[in-house]
């Protein structure tokens, strides 16, 4: 879940606040297009750049092609406007400095909405949404910050939960990791007894590791003790602030076409994670009277299931 260092990247989950010293790899992709960039800013005329850490399932680089969850969605966004992708791998938090400095025009992996992010970066309309969920081994069933209590809980060092998990009255030890492979090793290892993670990543670990035997459980929310952890996020993509032209763009295929032909429900499906669950926006939407009117309603996927 990506969210203020991170700013919860999560998306969702806050991601770590990582060196600024990041592999970066340019790519560009041609794609043809009916469609015209017309009078849409971007850096590179004709061209949209694309920050991305490559963290599956949201991102991959793949035989030099942008895939993943969110991956697919943004490439799907380029070619209906017409730009071009140019894609750049880098860690977290060099993307978020990227994109307030106009390095790239945009960022994604299942980056998460939060207020401060709205004073940094013009934030789009969701692609699909997730709350926070404890992962653990599948013969547990732990799911409520009172189950915390004495147990030994991982997560990210940098994810926006860290200082309020560390709150949890009776919460036996937290314990941060540098990457969430870390975490899930010391989990199927049985040196940790739960842990909070980007909910896509660990489905798809999930996924393709069935014979390590974990599930995540969505966490019962405490909202008047533990805001941040009680969250439903909303998954976004990141655009810079001086190009909301192009975020409205974006906002629009994503509303108008996207949700309205259950693109990212298929997309998601194929990497294991159609379930309606991730379709479902929170009760009450925090977009509103911030980044968002009055009137503003989050989509959903109803039809699609």
């Amino acid at each position: 879940m990506q969210t203020q260092t991170k700013q919860h990247r999560t998306a969702g989950l806050s991601r770590r606040h990582l060196t600024l010293a990041s592999l970066s790899v340019a790519i560009s992709l041609t794609l043809l297009s009916p469609a015209s960039a017309g009078d849409i800013k971007t850096i590179e005329p004709g061209k949209l750049n694309i920050a991305m850490n490559g963290d599956m399932p949201m991102t991959q680089l793949k035989e030099g092609a942008l895939g993943g969850t969110d991956g697919e969605l943004m490439i799907y966004v380029a070619k209906k406007l017409g730009l071009t992708p140019v894609v750049h791998q880098m860690d977290w938090a060099a993307e978020i400095e990227a994109t307030k400095q106009g390095k790239v025009d945009i960022m994604h992996g299942a980056m998460g909405w939060i207020e401060p992010r709205t004073k940094i970066m013009n934030l789009t309309d969701p692609i699909y949404y997730f709350g926070t969920l404890l992962v653990q081994k599948a013969d547990t069933n732990y799911h409520t910050f009172a189950d915390m209590k004495g147990k030994k809980v991982a997560t990210v060092t940098g994810f926006t939960l860290v200082p309020e998990l560390k709150g949890v009255e009776g919460i036996g030890e937290v314990k941060l990791y540098d990457t969430s492979d870390g975490v899930l090793q010391d989990l199927v290892a049985g040196r940790i007894d739960m842990a909070i993670l980007d909910p896509p990543l660990v489905q798809w670990a999930i996924v393709q590791h069935p014979e390590w035997k974990i599930k995540q459980v969505p966490l019962d929310p405490m909202a008047d003790k533990y805001p941040v952890m009680s969250t439903k996020y909303s998954v976004i993509f990141g655009v810079n602030k001086d190009e909301k032209d192009l975020a409205d763009a974006i906002s629009k295929v994503i509303a108008d076409d996207i949700w309205v032909n259950c693109l990212n429900v298929k997309t998601m499906a194929k990497y294991g994670m159609g379930d309606k669950s991730w379709f479902i926006p929170a009760d009450k939407n925090p977009r509103v009277g911030v980044d968002r009117p009055a009137d503003y309603k989050a989509p959903t996927a109803d039809k699609c299931f």
